[in-house]
């Protein structure tokens, strides 16, 4: 059985190739690693194709059928001819097993970062996220669970006081914290009757966006989720302008609720928790102590805490 501290310690590059091959595709021993830390993900060459990229799952993090929701909407925008790279299935389906390990196979897509600071692209976005969600409103999600308090306040801040890294002095403040930001951010969602949900993307950032000459493509879904849709265009518009071309694209293929535009603030506090308590969780996984080392100082906690203060603080003043 997999050791949910260390997930991974058995996945050698000879397992990764053994697994691809294991699909019937041959492998010519070409491997190279990619920045994932949730998951861990390769590209890998092959014998006489262009090279695939491999995305093994965390154990633990999402069911079978969680995994099998994600792929059929990424199939579903693939065949509405929009630019999501979709898993390719093969006879035992899209999500693959080998070993203790459960795996999926993507066509690579390359790509370069997006220029955002460009009204044209952004509004091209905006389009584009249009015509994602008009295909995320078609159903709901049953597994893959919601954009909410309990999700991305709740448990983060329990992963937090549970772990070694929040120093003990800080304990009562952080909890304190967290939880009047629950109730402040609860009310914020409560304010806005009839608040519509929809499949979301989820974590819709810069990074996950990969830009052709064709124009932007996403190329994760990982992250997918029965949200508000504004949750997918808040982390690409960067000011109240950008915010402006993305909606402006946006509307001319889907209605926008704008009264999703004060859910922005509580979203991105929602966002800083879940990333701390991420951090917290997956502490004991060797990758995450290299990568953010200074998760471990008490000044990291420091401003951590302050930020969320004035958070509240901003929350308080908006409610006067």
């Amino acid at each position: 059985m997999i050791n949910a501290n260390i997930p991974y310690a058995s996945l050698s590059p000879d397992a990764v190739l053994a697994a691809v091959e294991s699909v019937g595709l041959p492998c010519d021993g070409r491997l190279l690693a990619l920045n994932s830390f949730e998951n861990r993900v390769y590209q890998v060459g092959l014998d006489d194709a262009a090279p695939v990229i491999v995305k093994f799952y965390r154990a633990g993090r999402w069911s079978d059928q969680a995994i099998a929701e994600e792929h059929d909407f990424a199939r579903e925008l693939a065949a509405a001819e929009l630019p999501v790279v979709a898993p390719t299935s093969f006879a035992a389906g899209s999500l693959l097993h080998f070993g203790e390990f459960r795996f999926a196979i993507f066509p690579r897509h390359g790509g370069r970062a997006p220029e955002l600071e460009s009204a044209d692209n952004l509004a091209w976005m905006g389009r584009l996220l249009a015509r994602v969600h008009a295909i995320g409103n078609r159903v709901r999600f049953q597994a893959r669970g919601h954009m909410d308090r309990r999700t991305f306040i709740d448990e983060p801040a329990r992963a937090v006081l549970d772990s070694v890294l929040l120093p003990d002095s800080l304990h009562t403040r952080y909890a304190t914290l967290t939880k009047l930001l629950g109730d402040r951010i609860d009310e914020k969602f409560a304010a806005i009757d009839n608040l519509h949900t929809l499949r979301l993307h989820g974590d819709c950032h810069a990074g996950n966006v990969l830009w052709t000459d064709a124009g932007p493509h996403f190329v994760d879904l990982d992250d997918a989720r029965m949200g508000p849709c504004v949750q997918d265009l808040w982390m690409l518009a960067q000011t109240p302008h950008a915010m402006h071309c993305l909606l402006e694209g946006y509307s001319q293929f889907r209605d926008f609720d704008h009264r999703e535009l004060a859910l922005i603030e509580p979203l991105r506090i929602m966002r800083q928790i879940h990333y701390a308590g991420w951090i917290a969780k997956r502490w004991d996984d060797p990758a995450f102590p290299r990568a953010f080392p200074f998760v471990a100082l008490t000044r990291w906690w420091d401003q951590h805490i302050a930020d969320l203060s004035d958070y509240l603080g901003q929350l308080d003043e908006a409610a006067d």
